[in-house]
């Protein structure tokens, strides 16, 4: 028994490709399942902050003038 890939015959290379297409696809699918199946209220929204008054803030109490 030979144990390199590159010695391999046909059927080897397609049960290989055919095992890791249907990995994929299973872990596709569970990932899939996992985020729109726990949906329990974590969605996220848009909130809009309108800019107010302009603010000065100072470290001393020295008043300004100008």
């Amino acid at each position: 028994m030979n144990h390199s890939i590159y010695s391999a015959d046909r059927s080897t290379h397609l049960k290989v490709v055919a095992v890791a297409l249907v990995a994929g696809i299973a872990v596709a699918g569970f990932g899939i399942s996992a985020r729109t199946g726990s949906d329990e209220g974590l969605t996220q929204t848009a909130r809009v902050i309108k800019a107010g008054k302009p603010v000065v803030i100072t470290s001393s109490n020295a008043s300004l003038v100008r």
